[in-house]
């Protein structure tokens, strides 16, 4: 963590984090003697009577009753392998029910309190967690929007807070490799809606969150109508930009270098070793810590190729560019993502690559 470059200066700015989640998770141990997911499990969910959930990535792929994930690969909706890592719990582990995820709704718009148990906290916190602790800048909506911009946008204590239709809203949404969730409060209706689908599709888990909550506030909207417009003109406009990159790609360009020149072990200050190696007539890059990060360098242009990954359901090809020293040899190395429709979640704008390994850069090397 100490390696990765700050945007912002400290606080000044919100910033999606799983890390510090996973930060959290170490803390809990180091304070409880527990680790997060038997603390989670015994103070949590077991209080709010949450029988039907699970504090474990890895439970989504052990079978039982558990919905299958989907996503659409290369033009096909189709089932996608789970999420199995336990590394990073805490910044998103549990799988939950339907049922389960509406005792968690209430127990927020109830201030804690749970139905013959014990409060899960005191009332006092509950102001707290649904207070904007980091603002956040609100963007111009489309027009077809326009009436439904908020006045104020924030984050608080794990939960996105602005305003629908007047009325405060809590809400944060999760997402994972073929499932989708969202969890939308309104507080001063006590109306707590919760969306989990099988799909990676955030124009659904929106068309039937706001539905819902145009109901109760009686009011009326076709959202099916406008995301369906929208993904359409969203999917329009990556395959536009996909299509200017490959118009503008010189391809009678070559490599500065021969192929095995650019084989070797490379390392990022934060993430650590990445290899690349000639097998086959052909260059492959592999991530030491992330085994589906495998995958044939294919030229692009110059000294750029792009890495398509093997595992197809990652979705997330990426160019790598070598910049090279006066004498011919590699300098650095840059990755960024091929398409605009990868996952925010992906780093590879943030890795910096330089010869050697982690244990030669720890040396001073």
């Amino acid at each position: 963590l100490r390696y990765i470059p700050l945007a912002t200066s400290f606080r000044s700015a919100y910033a999606y984090d799983n890390v510090l989640y996973g930060v959290a998770g170490e803390l809990i141990e180091a304070v409880t003697g527990q680790s997060w997911e038997t603390f989670v499990a015994e103070r949590i969910l077991a209080k709010v009577g949450m029988t039907e959930s699970g504090i474990r990535f890895s439970a989504a792929a052990n079978g039982g009753n558990v919905a299958a994930p989907h996503a659409e690969i290369e033009g096909t909706v189709r089932p996608v392998t789970p999420f199995a890592s336990d590394n990073v719990n805490p910044a998103g582990g549990i799988n939950s029910s339907a049922v389960d995820m509406a005792k968690w709704a209430m127990v927020q718009l109830d201030s804690g309190r749970v139905a013959g148990r014990e409060p899960l906290f005191p009332p006092r916190l509950t102001k707290q967690i649904q207070t904007i602790v980091t603002p956040i800048p609100i963007g111009d909506y489309p027009p077809e929007l326009a009436v439904f911009q908020p006045n104020f946008q924030g984050y608080g204590l794990g939960e996105d807070i602005t305003d629908y239709r007047g009325r405060k809203l809590v809400n944060h949404t999760g997402g994972l490799p073929g499932y989708l969730s969202r969890v939308a409060m309104i507080p001063s209706l006590r109306l707590g809606v919760v969306v989990l689908t099988s799909q990676e599709s955030g124009a659904a888990f929106d068309a039937i969150t706001n539905r819902i909550l145009d109901h109760y506030l009686g009011a009326s909207f076709d959202w099916l109508a406008l995301m369906a417009k929208m993904n359409a003109g969203q999917g329009a406009g990556i395959a536009a930009a996909e299509r200017a990159a490959a118009a503008a790609r010189n391809t009678t360009s070559r490599p500065s270098l021969a192929l095995e020149k650019y084989a070797g072990t490379y390392v990022d200050r934060w993430y650590g070793d990445i290899g690349i190696a000639l097998e086959g007539g052909k260059l492959v890059m592999r991530f030491s810590h992330t085994p589906d990060l495998t995958g044939e360098l294919e030229h692009w242009q110059y000294d750029t190729f792009v890495a398509r990954w093997r595992n197809r359901e990652l979705r997330a090809d990426a160019y790598v560019t070598f910049s090279l020293n006066p004498d011919g040899t590699i300098d650095q190395v840059k990755l960024r993502a091929f398409s605009p429709a990868t996952d925010f979640s992906f780093d590879f704008q943030d890795l910096l690559l330089h010869v050697g390994t982690a244990a030669s850069r720890q040396d001073g090397k």
